[in-house]
């Protein structure tokens, strides 16, 4: 009897064990269900790092997507800016993030020159980083000080090639995306001209309304002001097609066929990060881009809302490096 007892007990000891590994195996399973990168997510905040100063163009995208995905996820999006090096101490920063999604960079057009215009950098811009979302196009604008005697692309080509080498114009520093669309023009229109860099487009615009430079590409939205109040004559865009913005004022296309210098922004996260949360971050961040809010306030701005995925931005990235690599090798490109 005693025995029966002891095998009972012995019996209902192995059970409630056996049970007590299937819950214990169960709630692991359902742990870590609940805390995959791809379900979880996010789980706590994320930061978007900008390798400019605030106030640019970099840093208002990135509070603007950065508080919607706060709203949407309950989770605090930090936007930190680390500035210096030509963007590379922030990128280099990113490069050596945890691949985990909780770390991205906002990257620019400077992303795709960075590789040809300096010959060491500390990070492989290839292999360290992942495209997330381009989100917009920002195509500039090319503009002259009235005193100059040209209304069109084909008057600016016309007149360096009647003084070679002696129409100047400014660009915001040298490698920088206005300098680089005034070199693809200069190197398609088959010309010559002087190139005076500036520390930032706002010296760069003073000196083009004061008559010191002739022209230059700038940032649409800051030299809309100009153009309207008759200080700066609007020659072309830089995107292919015309900017929804200044409708009247022609692309260089439409002048040098295929011509294409549009600033674009978007963001990368380190590479290995899982394909499920960067599958999530960019449907977060393109239905962002589409709010209706958004897309109206960033066309006002002169913007093209774009919200491209992983793969179409990787494509044009990697076109965007071929692209500068030859204009910086044709133009003798050298940094600061």
């Amino acid at each position: 009897m005693q025995r029966e007892k002891n095998s009972a007990r012995q019996t209902a000891g192995a059970m409630v064990m056996a049970l007590s590994s299937l819950i214990g195996i169960q709630s692991a399973d359902a742990q870590a269900a609940a805390t995959g990168p791809g379900q979880a997510f996010p789980a706590k905040p994320i930061r978007i790092v900008v390798p400019f100063a605030p106030g640019g163009p970099n840093d208002i995208l990135a509070r603007t997507v950065g508080q919607k995905m706060s709203e949407t996820w309950g989770q605090q999006v930090i936007v930190d800016n680390r500035p210096g090096g030509g963007t590379v101490i922030g990128t280099q920063f990113v490069a050596k993030a945890p691949a985990d999604g909780y770390t991205m960079l906002m990257v620019a057009t400077s992303m795709a020159v960075n590789p040809s215009l300096r010959s060491r950098l500390p990070y492989d811009t290839m292999n360290d980083f992942m495209p997330v979302t381009l989100l917009i196009f920002s195509p500039n604008v090319l503009v002259t000080h009235p005193s100059v005697p040209v209304k069109s692309v084909k008057d600016l080509i016309a007149l360096a090639k009647a003084r070679p080498g002696q129409i100047s114009y400014a660009s915001g520093g040298t490698g920088a995306a206005t300098h680089l669309a005034a070199e693809l023009l200069a190197m398609e229109g088959k010309v010559r001209m002087i190139h005076v860099p500036y520390k930032g487009a706002s010296p760069a615009t003073m000196d083009l309304l004061s008559g010191e430079v002739s022209w230059m590409f700038g940032t649409i939205l800051p030299t809309i002001p100009h153009i309207k109040a008759g200080k700066l004559r609007a020659i072309a865009v830089s995107s292919p097609k015309r900017a929804p913005v200044l409708p009247d004022v022609p692309a260089v296309a439409e002048t040098l066929p295929g011509f294409d210098a549009t600033s674009w922004y978007g963001l990368f996260a380190p590479a290995g990060t899982p394909k499920d949360v960067i599958a999530k971050l960019h449907a977060e961040n393109a239905r962002i881009i589409n709010l209706q809010e958004i897309r109206e306030r960033l066309i006002a701005e002169g913007a093209v809302p774009a919200a491209l995925g992983p793969e179409a931005f990787g494509s044009h990235f990697r076109r965007e490096v071929d692209k500068w690599a030859k204009v910086v090798k044709t133009a003798g490109i050298k940094p600061d």
